[in-house]
């Protein structure tokens, strides 16, 4: 998963970027780029654990036994669904038809319960009905068989970048030809109790429909806009040293390249970012970037308007709030280029380029 890239974007972007080390270690997520896939996303599906019942959202029966985060990314993939419009899924056979979901903490508190039923009588009295999703891959696949996505159906457990990495590698499968039609977001599970970042772990789903732009055009859809996500790593010890934040203003630059994104064009920016040494190296890098945009603008012939402070939000335990901030921008009022950067204490870091509807003449201007 590490060598998956997507891209999406306004046009066609062919040039990559020069190929950049840290200590050694190769960061060819943001070095690499690919054709621009004509995708957009044509629905938005949101769902919150609070006061969350899968009777009203899903249906009475069939549901009861799933795990939670099942039942939310159900519930926000017929959310989405029902936004793409009642043809969206028609659109195209199941065989072109995809998913991918990210998701951290998902299994955890069904992992603990089957730990407690194994230690304490035995596996025998494991539930028949649960016990399959001891396997993290297994969450997304009532989805598949409820829709009928035979295409693929991916499942990333990256820290905090799960989510975002679902767009991309889902975007490159489409890309390689898999399928022609995704359903990608992220899922999770509130942490039980007593488990390292329970006070701030997330619960919910989100779900994005992306289809071919001329196939949305021809059934009448309308395009909420586009998404293109790079993925990289930066080793903790890096982000630590005195380079830290050159070297992740590096990376960030070389992601937005290869996303198509000039650095004089106005850009906001939402940061979900810990306070670990890769959350704060990303954070000193993306001031840095605002900076240099502010003085490139001032430059540029017709006054562009310069980026503001990036927003900078908490980072929970999981992998939800970057893609709810990035369903977020696809459905802000006044429609303009938002970048959603997000990293983990571990190293991964992702960039997810969003292109709403209304800055598309903006954005492809280049």
């Amino acid at each position: 998963m590490s060598d998956a890239r997507a891209a999406a974007g306004p046009r066609m972007v062919t040039k990559a970027a020069p190929d950049r080390r840290v200590d050694g270690e190769a960061n060819e997520e943001a070095a690499r780029s690919e054709p621009a896939v004509g995708l957009v996303v044509t629905g938005i599906g949101t769902v919150g654990a609070d006061g969350f019942d899968f009777r009203t959202a899903l249906g009475r029966h069939g549901y009861k036994y799933l795990p939670a985060a099942s039942q939310y990314f159900l519930a926000a993939a017929k959310g989405a669904l029902a936004q793409a419009g009642p043809d969206a899924l028609e659109a195209v056979g199941p065989e072109e038809r995809g998913a991918a979901v990210g998701t951290n903490s998902a299994a955890l508190a069904l992992h603990h319960a089957m730990d407690r039923t194994v230690t304490a009588t035995g596996a025998g009295d494991l539930s028949p009905v649960t016990a399959p999703y001891f396997s993290i891959n297994l969450f997304g696949s009532r989805l598949a068989t409820e829709h009928d996505l035979k295409g693929f159906n991916l499942t990333f457990t990256s820290p905090r970048v799960a989510g975002l990495e679902a767009l991309q590698n889902g975007q490159r499968a489409i890309a390689t030809g898999r399928a022609r039609w995704l359903l990608a977001g992220a899922t999770e599970e509130a942490l039980p109790e007593g488990e390292p970042g329970a006070d701030t772990s997330e619960a919910g789903a989100v779900a994005l429909v992306l289809e071919p732009e001329a196939a949305a055009r021809s059934r009448g859809a309308a395009a909420l806009g586009r998404v293109g996500v790079r993925a990289f790593f930066l080793p903790p010890r890096v982000a630590a040293s005195a380079e830290g934040a050159e070297r992740a203003a590096v990376l960030l630059r070389d992601a937005l390249d290869a996303l198509g994104h000039r650095p004089d064009q106005p850009l906001a920016v939402t940061a979900v970012l810990d306070g670990s040494p890769v959350g704060e190296a990303v954070a000193a890098a993306l001031e840095e970037q605002v900076l240099e945009g502010q003085a490139l603008a001032e430059q540029a012939p017709g006054g562009r308007t310069a980026a503001g402070k990036p927003e900078r939000i908490p980072a929970g335990a999981g992998a939800l709030e970057p893609v709810a901030r990035v369903a977020a921008a696809l459905g802000a009022p006044a429609g303009h280029l938002h970048a959603v950067v997000t990293a983990a204490a571990e190293g991964n870091i992702a960039v997810c380029l969003v292109t709403p509807s209304g800055a598309g003449a903006e954005a492809s201007s280049r």
